[in-house]
């Protein structure tokens, strides 16, 4: 529609695909896209005006007013209509944009590059460097890792943390390729972010975590709206495979403390066992219907908050009771459970996480019991008598020393049940994590605000 009028405007045209467009018109063709990406064309028409080699002002799309404007000619395309929207410009197309950010702003990035002869597998290559969980994962191209750090406000230079074993200065870009790796979004790398920033803290001991012949690892449970924006499980299957938010997010955590940190199995990773949670274990806490209040809310976080808890845990165990009708019971029988957690004999020294099901939720909605409620009807079911976890009480060996024969203990320290509602509708389930060593010789809890 405008091309008649640029001939007459003694203006410099670029045409982004058809080098002979606009008829009678000596047109500049930009055939790689560099004038349009530095230039920041979204849309075409862009009409440009320039000042001794500096912008002034712009306008985009066909705005007859504001091109009479710029252009100083008052009876610019009298004849035609007062507005028309342009068309997206080929430097923002979908299946070009990354390439484009790669070639133009590949300088952002500080990360080593390995080049690859034509013959080398780019997938077999990263199983033989070792950058891998013993999966395949997503070769982390300059153009995949700029588009992931889309996903954060975050400069890619900012330090993340300190990660161990290996004490190596994380930046947010090495975070980015490692999110790559693992098959995450850019809109999930807030998330990764926050989860990295509470495992490299002195009080989760990553460090530990990892050197402990115990079959632990970062357990990361979400809280917020954000969750639900960016799809991740709470419901059916949600400590389980199927979900790419959950998957990739608790992945990418694992990777950056194997790639950056150099916690790999057999070296640092001393677990005896270990456990499928260790390639991720990250999942949604079911906060819509939920009779409790959220973790991240019991941890200080407003329910507005998005937020991730880490949680030094093995692999799920479930607890079933199909019968239960009242909250006592189901107290009882939580209870039960929770005092075989790791050894029936073994108490104080761990902590643990409890995820509650939906149905045996609604059994404490119907009491009216809260959080602090439930949690609170466990602990008080859960002082033993020193009598039966002394040294070979019931023909178990370990325990606690004799002078606690006739003292009272709690299985768990007063902060030590971390309360999360998880899973799906159908079945009178829940089930409890088993966390490492607790306090200052172990691990904590920790929760971070995601920051986008």
């Amino acid at each position: 529609m405008v091309a008649p009028l640029l001939a007459d405007l003694g203006a410099t045209v670029y045409t982004q695909d058809d080098p002979t467009f606009p008829e009678g018109v000596a047109a500049i063709h930009d055939v790689d896209l560099a004038v349009s990406w530095h230039s920041d064309v979204e849309t075409v028409p862009t009409l440009i005006r320039v000042v001794a080699g500096l912008e002034t002002e712009r306008t985009v799309g066909w705005v007859r007013d504001e091109w009479r404007r710029i252009t100083g000619d008052a009876n610019l395309g009298a004849d035609l209509p007062a507005f028309r929207p342009g068309c997206g410009s080929l430097s923002v197309d979908p299946d070009r944009v990354d390439a484009l950010r790669a070639r133009f702003s590949g300088h952002l990035l500080k990360s080593r590059r390995i080049e690859l002869a034509d013959p080398d597998d780019e997938m077999e290559m990263l199983f033989d460097r070792g950058f891998t969980d013993g999966l395949p994962v997503v070769p982390p191209t300059e153009a995949r890792v700029l588009r992931m750090l889309e996903g954060t406000n975050r400069a890619a230079d900012d330090l993340v943390g300190v990660v161990p074993p290996d004490l190596v200065e994380l930046t947010v870009e090495k975070v980015a390729v490692n999110a790559v790796l693992a098959g995450c979004k850019p809109e999930y790398l807030p998330w990764v972010l926050a989860a990295v920033e509470a495992v490299c803290t002195d009080a989760f001991n990553i460090h530990g975590v990892l050197a402990t012949t115990m079959p632990v690892g970062p357990v990361v449970v979400c809280n917020g709206p954000g969750t639900r924006a960016i799809g991740m499980n709470s419901g059916v299957n949600t400590m389980g495979q199927g979900n790419r938010a959950n998957l990739t997010i608790g992945r990418a955590v694992q990777l950056v403390i194997r790639n950056v940190g150099g916690g790999r199995p057999g070296e640092v990773d001393r677990a005896t066992h270990g456990n499928p949670g260790k390639l991720s274990f990250c999942f949604a806490e079911r906060e819509d219907d939920s009779p409790f209040t959220s973790l991240a809310v019991s941890r200080g976080c407003s329910p507005t908050d998005n937020a991730v808890t880490v949680f030094a845990g093995e692999g799920p165990r479930c607890i079933v009771d199909q019968k239960v009708r009242t909250a006592p019971e189901l107290a009882t029988v939580l209870a039960a459970c929770l005092r075989t957690l790791h050894n029936p004999k073994l108490v104080y020294g761990f902590d643990t996480m409890l995820v509650i099901g939906p149905e045996h939720a609604r059994v404490c909605a119907d009491a009216q019991w809260d959080r602090e409620r439930l949690i609170a009807e466990l602990h008080e079911r859960l002082q033993l008598p020193g009598a039966e976890l002394v040294y070979g009480a019931g023909g178990i060996a370990d325990g606690v020393p004799e002078q606690f024969r006739d003292s009272t203990l709690p299985k768990f320290r007063p902060d030590g049940i971390l309360l999360v509602h998880a899973g799906g509708n159908a079945g009178l389930f829940s089930a409890m994590i088993g966390g490492w060593v607790n306090g200052e010789m172990g691990s904590q809890p920790v929760t971070r605000v995601v920051v986008p």
